[in-house]
């Protein structure tokens, strides 16, 4: 069971009163960003192949969408070369990074002309599927809906798969983490203390 902390801050007074909320578009771009980096995340990797070449990407703008049918949804900036790639194959898989995959992210995250330098696919795939993720979902394109400069793909899910044992890879406030488990935690810290007893040996080292 893991444990999030939430503190709940009364709304000022007049919060609610429509005069006292911003115009459309007043709200300041490095304001928006910096309260949206509050909202933690999973990473995971977008790829797919067009024109017989591989491209990807990393994205953390990734969400469940509907289990009938099985849809899930991907938002992609309009200007990146996986967009394109996507619009042509219309297919795509989103791969979910774990704990100890910062490196995998950066590299899909930062322009390359080989992004798939060095990544490891599971074999005998259409499309390439990351062998080291903890989860995958193969998809269709579905639709595309305009976001702004992003666009909305929702991908109809035809195969999917998971690694058991493993914890995600979390991003927050422009940082790379995980999850804390508070169980997990004291269980290790009580081993600790018990070791010595465990062992036959005292608190000043002489047998009991």
């Amino acid at each position: 069971m893991f444990c999030y902390r939430q503190r709940v801050t009364a709304l000022p007074s007049g919060a609610d009163d429509p005069s006292s909320r911003p115009a459309p578009g007043a709200v300041d771009e490095l304001a928006f960003r910096e309260a949206i980096s509050r909202f933690a995340t999973g990473v995971t990797v977008i790829t797919t192949i067009a024109d017989g070449k591989p491209a990807g990407m990393t994205a953390s703008a990734v969400a469940s969408l509907s289990l009938d049918p099985v849809l899930l949804l991907v938002c992609i900036d309009n200007r990146l070369p996986t967009h394109e790639a996507i619009e042509a194959s219309r297919c795509f898989v989103v791969n979910v990074l774990g704990e100890g995959q910062e490196a995998l992210a950066l590299q899909f995250a930062r322009p390359s002309p080989d992004k798939f330098a060095g990544v490891a696919l599971v074999p005998g795939q259409e499309l390439p599927v990351l062998r080291d993720a903890i989860a995958h979902f193969v998809c269709d394109v579905h639709e595309r809906f305009p976001g702004g400069d992003h666009s909305i793909f929702t991908g109809l899910v035809r195969a999917c798969g998971a690694t058991p044992g493993k914890r995600p890879l979390v991003y927050f406030r422009s940082k790379f983490g995980g999850l804390h488990d508070p169980e997990v935690e004291a269980l290790k810290d009580a081993l600790g203390w018990d070791m010595p007893s465990l062992s036959g040996i005292g608190s000043h080292g002489a047998p009991r």
